[in-house]
């Protein structure tokens, strides 16, 4: 077999294969009380997550704020350590556990998996200037030479919208956006092949976000980037994403192709989520599905399924019995006991 052959061969097998499998994800926060600091139980931030993620997609992480999403994002790329669980990164032909490997190892791993924040103002270092602040991941990784890093800077701000001679200005001297493609451009540096985007456009305003939206999907075109997209405004994730993750107090209860999820819920929160998305017909009659109630507290949840408490379609079994993340069809998983037999509404269009 030729050498070009093999090489198309190996493309197609990376294709088959996930670029990050997330198995049994756990991480709990101890709660500490006394003056010899007891640990009296555990906030539950996120409880046995688990999905996958192939090149090239962007897959979506949504619920209301305390669901866990941001510490699903931080945990796959340990900044903060899990409790239990995989977070397998492959690398050519094998994988990696990221939970699990030395600091060094971690290092050199962090090349290729890369996160931009929510907030563009406090994610920036005022004191740095606009070279220091992407430079500062190549200086990190062995780039010593300044004249180096500088061409590289370079290259980034252009390819992130920005002008070269924003190279020695300071974060105070730009826009909300601006700052944005600059967080963009620190997260390109290293060329990575997977990116968290943790409510990316969440803090701009809504003509700056599409702005940022059209960016982060042009540069996922160029680059073949693959993208984790964090967000709870579902407007933009059904612009931006090729599948949903749906999380309620630390688990995913819902995920699908973001078509599918979309206009065939299975789950009563994905129900009363996508409810809640304003439809610009001032003709449309809003029907909401209130949700009543408060989430559940996470360091003890409610037994049965943690949604119960909110669900208006909850039975006895729901109230006893935790359902576990199962596939109803063919990469559509929910957990529901009664996901068959609820016919929920989607979005309205």
């Amino acid at each position: 077999m030729s050498e070009a052959a093999t090489q198309q061969q190996q493309q197609q097998q990376n294709t088959d294969r996930p670029l990050l499998k997330v198995r049994n994800l756990k991480t709990h926060f101890p709660i500490v009380k006394g003056l010899l600091k007891r640990v009296v139980g555990q906030v539950k931030a996120v409880d046995d997550v688990s999905f996958d993620i192939y090149d090239g997609e962007c897959l979506g992480l949504v619920g209301e704020s305390g669901s866990g999403k941001t510490t699903v994002g931080r945990s796959i790329l340990r900044a903060v350590n899990p409790t239990a669980g995989n977070v397998e990164f492959r690398l050519s032909n094998e994988y990696v556990d990221v939970a699990k490997v030395e600091h060094q190892q971690l290092k050199d791993l962090r090349k290729r998996m890369q996160m931009i924040f929510q907030d563009p103002y406090s994610s920036l270092n005022p004191r740095m200037s606009v070279m220091d602040l992407i430079g500062e991941p190549l200086l990190a990784h062995g780039m010593k030479s300044r004249r180096e890093r500088e061409k590289r800077v370079r290259e980034l701000l252009v390819q992130v919208g920005l002008k070269p001679q924003h190279l020695n200005r300071y974060p105070h001297a730009f826009s909300g956006g601006q700052r944005q493609r600059i967080g963009i451009a620190r997260a390109l540096a290293l060329n990575p092949r997977l990116i968290v985007a943790d409510e990316a456009v969440s803090a701009l305003d809504v003509s700056v976000q599409a702005q940022v939206l059209n960016l982060l999907q042009d540069l996922q075109k160029e680059f073949g980037l693959t993208y984790l997209f964090i967000a709870h405004d579902l407007s933009v994730v059904r612009h931006i994403c090729d599948r949903v993750a749906v999380m309620y107090l630390g688990k995913i209860v819902e995920l699908a192709d973001v078509d599918r999820l979309f206009d065939s819920p299975k789950h009563p929160y994905t129900e009363a989520l996508l409810s809640s998305i304003p439809v610009p017909d001032p003709n449309h009659k809003s029907e909401r599905k209130l949700l009543t109630g408060e989430t559940a507290d996470p360091s003890n949840p409610p037994p049965g399924c943690t949604f119960h408490p909110r669900c208006h379609y909850a039975e006895k079994k729901c109230r006893q019995e935790e359902p576990v993340l199962r596939e109803i069809e063919p990469g559509h998983f929910v957990r529901c006991h009664l996901s068959e037999q609820l016919k929920l509404e989607g979005m309205k269009r």
